[in-house]
């Protein structure tokens, strides 16, 4: 094991300072708009993390060689006609759009990172922008990694970058060449989310660069005269934050309709979602004689093997072996976000294994998250630890980690949250 992975390994366990710097935090949400920080956050207390995560440089290039892998993958036309198979139709229609904030999650394993999923509607890239800027150095140690890896260019400038890009793409494609000039930041009910918070920021960040931006509810969406509109601004971009993500329901008709027509550019979209984040493309990712067939170098299926657990379809025929190897498995379903109706095979009852057979689910192998131990009050507690790469065009563009306790995910523990990934640099980067 490497030094720098040892010290990132040390410094998670043993450095328990609190590194959040709060009064800095509140002044940096409070330049969206006064009063934001007690209106918004406040009912939000475990959103971020009091301290920071550390990683070693190797890890870190290990994740961005995966990503890169499964981007070569993804430009197959056999890989992507596979996938859209089993896809609903909306993720048919043809775009020049990339799709913003991938998110590729990982768990450091044993073996070192290992891809546990990627979503497509990615959540907290602009929080965790936010909060690096208020961390301030709790020890000799984090004195000499700050600001880490967010030195030259800021997350928000490449954030605002990648907006441009899929508009430019999407103008280019279509015969447009206006520039991008109004943004719908889209989600259920949006107030009531809980990343509300970042659809502020993301607004506020829109504003500044002066294109017009709302969050809104797609009920209050029309699609009209070949155009979308929110009342009398006509919508270029949509920012999508919907977790339907081929926009079947019929409450998202309206965004549906304007995505098939070309009439908006939306993003993240349904085929970026069917390329990336159906939980059934893992077990293709893991299909060593499917890779080979599809002509995938022995390189690439060599770090994709390395790198995601195996991953199996749940079948009824299967039953009987799924339920004997279920202490080393974790179900999650095809469609899944965000943990929901996720399990942990040595977790689970008989009652639900019958309930994800009849369900459209897939099979993980189990790759524990590692730990950080964090002090609340004074009492050392540990937390569960994952990693997020938030990704577009096959480069990472930010590194976040997520701190909790239970089985899954979650933004109700003490202590826990989003948190800073600080790199601890290694003199050889090397897989």
């Amino acid at each position: 094991m490497s030094h720098s992975i040892q010290l990132a390994e040390r410094l998670n366990a043993d450095c328990h300072c609190v590194s959040l710097d709060s009064g800095r935090l509140e002044a940096e949400l409070e330049r969206v708009s006064p009063g934001f920080h007690a209106e918004v956050m406040e009912g939000r207390p475990h959103l971020f993390s009091s301290s920071v995560a550390f990683v070693g440089a190797e890890h870190v290039a290990r994740m961005a060689r995966l990503v890169a892998a499964v981007e070569r993958v993804v430009a197959l036309p056999a890989y992507r006609e596979h996938v859209l198979g089993w896809a609903a139709d909306s993720a048919r229609h043809a775009t020049a759009a990339r799709g913003v904030f991938l998110g590729y999650d990982f768990h450091l394993g044993e073996a070192g990172p290992q891809l546990i999923e990627i979503n497509t509607n990615a959540g907290g890239g602009l929080l965790n922008a936010v909060l690096a800027r208020a961390q301030k150095a709790c020890c000799d140690d984090v004195e000499t990694l700050l600001p880490g890896d967010l030195g030259g260019e800021t997350p928000e400038h490449l954030f605002l970058d990648m907006f441009r890009a899929e508009w430019r793409a999407f103008a280019d494609a279509t015969g447009n060449c206006a520039p991008l000039r109004s943004v719908a930041i889209v989600d259920e009910a949006p107030r009531t989310q809980y990343l509300y918070p970042e659809f502020v920021l993301f607004q506020r960040l829109f504003e500044q660069a002066g294109i017009r931006a709302v969050i809104c509810d797609p009920g209050e969406l029309e699609f009209r005269d070949g155009a979308l509109w929110h009342g009398g601004l006509r919508i270029d971009l949509v920012y999508n934050r919907l977790t339907d993500f081929s926009l079947d329901a019929p409450a998202n008709a309206v965004l549906r309709d304007a995505w098939l027509a070309d009439a908006a550019l939306l993003t993240p979209q349904p085929q970026a979602h069917a390329l990336y984040a159906d939980k059934r493309n893992l077990v293709a990712l893991c299909d060593e004689a499917l890779l080979s067939a599809w002509g995938v170098d022995a390189e690439t299926r060599a770090i994709l093997a390395a790198k995601i657990p195996r991953t199996e379809l749940v079948r009824p025929d299967l039953a009987d072996d799924l339920w004997a190897r279920r202490k080393q498995l974790f179900f999650k379903p095809a469609a899944g976000y965000g943990s929901k109706a996720a399990y942990r095979g040595d977790k689970m009852t008989k009652r639900v294994f019958e309930e994800i057979l009849a369900g459209n689910y897939i099979a993980q192998a189990l790759v524990p998250p590692s730990s950080r131990t964090l002090k609340l009050g004074e009492v050392p507690v540990e937390l569960k630890l994952d990693l997020r790469n938030y990704v577009y065009a096959g480069h990472v563009q930010l590194i976040a980690a997520r701190l909790w306790q239970g089985q899954t995910t979650n933004f109700r523990t003490p202590g826990g949250g989003f948190a800073p990934v600080l790199t601890v640099p290694s003199p050889e980067v090397a897989e």
